[in-house]
C-alpha cells in the first residue's frame, strides 16, 4: 500500500494553472535556478541531442544547440503555452530511455514522492545521459516560518512545505541508481517592504501552500505574522528573505564512466598512505 500524498495534487495544478499567465513577472527565483543549471551545463562537454525540460513553466528553459526539447509541466496551461505534456514529475509517462538530458528548475520540492520522480527521471535517461536540477531546500522562507509559527503560537499550523537538505538531497540521487552524484547549495536573499509583497511573489510564482492538511490563514493571524515581520526590518525598513537552492547533478550509469576502485584492490595500506603516522 502507499503512503498518502503529502500535497493536493489537484490544488497544485491549480495553483500552477492560476499563476501561468503573469508568471514572467515572478520569475526571478526560476530565473536564479535556470542561471546556476547554465552554469553547471557549461561545463560538460557532451553533446546533447534529445533533452526533457521537467517541470517547464512558462517553457523559458534555453535548449543546447542542436537538440530537441520535450516540455512537461504538472499544470495544464503551463503545459499547453509551452507546447509540452500535462504529467506529475512522479507519473512521468516517458519509455526508458528517451532522452540524454533531463533539466527540473522549480519544482521538486512539490512533489509527492520524490525519490519515485528522481527514479523516473533516471530511467528517462540514456546511459551516460545527464540530470540536471534546482529546488528550494532546507532553510527556505525561514523568516516566513518564523513569524507564522510565532503569529500562531497557540495553535501553530503547518504553513510551509517539508523542506530537503542538501545532504539528504545527495542521497536521495544514490538510492535512485545516479552514478557521480553531486549536491550543493546556493542561497538567494530577497528583501521586502512588508509581508504582503513576499506572499504576492509566492502566489506569482505558484509557491503557496498545497499540503493536503492545509488549513486557512485568518486576518488577525496574517496581521500578527504582518507585525511580526516588520519588526524584523533592517533600517531602511526592508525585511530579508532566504531561498536556499539546491542543485542536482547525477549522471545515467554507463560502463564508460570512472568506477570506484574495487574493494581489496589497494595496493598502499592506509598507513603508509597517512605518512607512517601511528594512532594517537
Amino acid at each position: 500500500m502507499s503512503d498518502p500524498d503529502i500535497f493536493d495534487r489537484a490544488a497544485r495544478q491549480r495553483r500552477r494553472d492560476r499563476a501561468a499567465p503573469d508568471f514572467a513577472t515572478f520569475d526571478f527565483l526560476r530565473a536564479a535556478m535556470l542561471e546556476g543549471i547554465a552554469e553547471r551545463l557549461a561545463s560538460v562537454t557532451h553533446r546533447f541531442t534529445e533533452m526533457l525540460d521537467l517541470g517547464c513553466f512558462d517553457g523559458a528553459l534555453p535548449v543546447p544547440p542542436g537538440a530537441t526539447v520535450t516540455r512537461c509541466d504538472a499544470g495544464a496551461v503551463f503545459a499547453a503555452r509551452a507546447g509540452g505534456i500535462q504529467a506529475d514529475e512522479d507519473r512521468l509517462p516517458f519509455a526508458a530511455g528517451t532522452f540524454d538530458l533531463v533539466v527540473s528548475a522549480g519544482v521538486l520540492d512539490s512533489v509527492n514522492d520524490l525519490p519515485g520522480a528522481l527514479m523516473l527521471a533516471r530511467r528517462a535517461l540514456r546511459p551516460d545521459g545527464l540530470f540536471l536540477a534546482a529546488f528550494c531546500g532546507m532553510g527556505t522562507l525561514s523568516t516566513l516560518r518564523a513569524v507564522l509559527r510565532e503569529a500562531e503560537r497557540d495553535r501553530p499550523a503547518a504553513r510551509i512545505h517539508p523542506q530537503i537538505d542538501v545532504r539528504s538531497a545527495g542521497d536521495l540521487l544514490m538510492r535512485a541508481g545516479f552514478a557521480l552524484p553531486v549536491a550543493d547549495i546556493e542561497a538567494l536573499s530577497v528583501r521586502y517592504r512588508g509581508i504582503a509583497g513576499l506572499l504576492r511573489d509566492l502566489r506569482g510564482m505558484g509557491a503557496t501552500n498545497i499540503l493536503r492538511d492545509r488549513s486557512p490563514l485568518r486576518r488577525d493571524t496574517l496581521a500578527r505574522a504582518a507585525e511580526l515581520f516588520a519588526a524584523r526590518a533592517d533600517p531602511d525598513g526592508k525585511t530579508a528573505e532566504t531561498f536556499d537552492i539546491v542543485y542536482l547533478t547525477g549522471w545515467s550509469p554507463a560502463p564508460s564512466q570512472p568506477q570506484p576502485a574495487r574493494r581489496g584492490s589497494a595496493k598502499t595500506s592506509l598507513k603508509t598512505a597517512l605518512g607512517g603516522r601511528d594512532e594517537a
